[in-house]
């Protein structure tokens, strides 16, 4: 459906039960994660020291990656800053970008004394429910996992995206999300370290920032 992580990461999380993304505030997290771990894995961003250092600047042809790229540039901060920092921001620049490739339709609702409210709505359900089932397959099995697979599984379950990761299975399959972790440990040490540590940002983030 999506070549990207960051896409993935969004049709992975969407709750076609409910017709809305999961969580708008959670999925801001998780996007912005798939974003820097999309980038570092095309050898964009380098971790140094635990802080994000940027190793190409130059435009990657997605404007989604382009804007993520452009923020990191600008400022030297660890890989936990900036998976909270611009949250909001990328996860309605996924949106955009996925409505323009057809995969989602976007309208803004008036909402009073707020902010307009977005509603979303996956044009093909069938393809979202079998592209969720896949991975869900792929934590219960014992083969090999794909890259891009590997991030959307980590972050589901470290986001406890429930509908992806059950609890049931990220408890019985918790050595090989581990292990999935663990690749992006290997990508950029402290995109790892804010990924394990990407619960309790969460719930700081829901009782003491607002939602997304």
């Amino acid at each position: 459906m999506t070549d990207t992580l960051y896409g993935r990461m969004y049709l992975a999380a969407y709750d076609t039960d409910a017709g809305a993304p999961y969580d708008r505030t959670r999925a801001g997290f998780l996007l912005r994660a798939a974003s820097l771990a999309e980038l570092a894995y095309l050898g964009r961003l380098a971790d140094t020291s635990g802080e994000v250092a940027v190793a190409d600047p130059g435009s990657t042809g997605d404007p989604v990656l382009d804007l993520v790229l452009s923020r990191v540039g600008a400022h030297r901060r660890t890989w936990k800053a900036w998976v909270r920092g611009d949250r909001r921001e990328t996860l309605d620049a996924v949106e955009d970008r996925l409505a323009a490739l057809g995969l989602i339709t976007v309208e803004e609702r008036p909402a009073f004394a707020r902010a307009a409210r977005r509603e979303v709505a996956v044009r093909d359900a069938a393809g979202v429910r079998a592209l969720q089932a896949r991975l869900t397959a792929l934590l219960r099995g014992s083969g090999p996992v794909e890259a891009y697979d590997a991030v959307v599984l980590a972050l589901a379950a470290a986001g406890r995206v429930r509908h992806l990761v059950p609890s049931a299975d990220a408890r019985a399959h918790r050595g090989r999300l581990d292990a999935m972790t663990g690749r992006l440990d290997a990508l950029a040490p402290g995109l790892g370290r804010a990924v394990r540590s990407l619960g309790t940002t969460l719930v700081a983030a829901q009782g003491g920032m607002g939602g997304g």
